[in-house]
């Protein structure tokens, strides 16, 4: 199925997307068990939200080894681990707004596979995990580079407002092990790879994080990012697409 949340009229819906321009609403979130309410309206007709509504943005840093060799570090024994506040959460097709130059002057764009957890998910191992994935999407790790060198950690760099673009969908008919993903800054291929070259798969991803702090419906977890970021200025338009997923697609500003 392919998921969509949306607003229509000033009120967000969630909703199964039947065709390529109609939707069905829900009554509430699919992992929560939202069911067929009401009648279809148009995709053409609503503004597409983030497909998910997180407690937390659980992201995973050194990911691929080639993004790792264009920063020069070494391979990490553990994954690593960051949190993204929901504040920095964003729209599918809403503009990424630029912090003060006073703040950033670099500002990077980070295509990710990303997944929706759908039950509450402690300990679990890695051979049940899937069990515990609702669905997969795209998300665009957006990265202030210079804050992020200056203050040596990443929270702050990572978890200014906006900088977590989601979507446009949310989907349980890919299989994470093999997705083709592609990130275009004004329609040049910047980013391009497959989530097989991942450093741990979703399944160890899942059983790693969720050994030491618990993941709950609707949290979204954040695989990594290959070689080729890059920054972005007011004016541009990044896309990060991923093989039967779709288009996430911003402007900047």
């Amino acid at each position: 199925m392919r998921y969509v949340r949306f607003d229509d009229q000033g009120s967000a819906s969630w909703g199964i997307l039947i065709n390529d321009d109609t939707i069905q609403p829900l009554s509430a979130a699919p992992y929560l068990g939202g069911s067929a309410q009401g009648r279809p309206v148009s995709l053409q007709s609503v503004r597409l939200l983030a497909p998910c509504e997180p407690s937390k943005i659980v992201a995973v840093g050194k990911n691929y080894h080639d993004h790792i060799q264009e920063f020069d570090s070494q391979v990490p024994e553990t994954p690593i681990l960051f949190l993204k506040p929901t504040t920095s959460l964003n729209d599918p097709f809403s503009p990424i707004k630029l912090p003060p130059q006073s703040l950033t002057s670099q500002v990077d764009y980070e295509g990710e596979l990303a997944l929706v957890i759908g039950r509450k998910a402690c300990r679990v191992s890695a051979a049940e995990s899937s069990d515990y994935v609702f669905g997969y999407t795209c998300l665009n790790d957006v990265t202030a580079r210079d804050v992020q060198r200056q203050d040596g950690q990443w929270t702050r760099a990572k978890g200014m407002d906006g900088f977590a673009p989601v979507g446009p969908l949310l989907t349980d008919e890919v299989d994470p092990a093999n997705l083709a993903i592609r990130t275009r800054l004004n329609g040049k291929i910047m980013q391009e790879s497959s989530t097989s070259l991942l450093i741990w798969p979703v399944n160890e991803l899942i059983a790693f994080i969720s050994e030491s702090m618990t993941v709950l419906p609707g949290d979204v977890i954040t695989t990594g990012t290959p070689s080729g970021v890059g920054p972005m200025q007011a004016g541009d338009v990044v896309e990060v697409s991923i093989e039967g997923i779709g288009v996430l697609r911003n402007s900047v500003e």
